[in-house]
């Protein structure tokens, strides 16, 4: 289980896969603002889910769009910000991946 950026940073560069850290950081640090002071049932911050979330899916081998999807995935959901918003700052792929999740939930 992670729990910080620098864990799914070294993750990352351990998995031998071409991401784009820039890209993810960015994500992350979206993700982390939008969600602010949220916390789990358990109590702990909320942005350890999407972390965890991304991890699996770095481990799947997955791309940086899904990637950057899995640390964004509740934020359309849970805050205020908007697929547009995603979409502007992230590409229309990673809003449809991010809007395809929120419609499963």
């Amino acid at each position: 289980m992670l729990s910080t950026f620098d864990d799914l940073r070294q993750q990352i560069q351990n998995s031998g896969k071409q991401l784009d850290l820039g890209q993810i950081q960015l994500a992350y640090e979206a993700a982390e603002k939008a969600h602010g002071g949220q916390l789990r049932v358990s109590g702990e911050p909320y942005i350890i889910h999407p972390l965890n979330v991304a991890s699996i899916l770095v481990g799947l081998g997955m791309d940086t769009e899904t990637v950057v999807a899995a640390l964004l995935h509740d934020v359309v959901e849970d805050t205020p910000v908007t697929l547009e918003e995603i979409s502007r700052d992230f590409g229309q792929e990673v809003a449809l991946l991010v809007d395809g999740v929120t419609k499963l939930g």
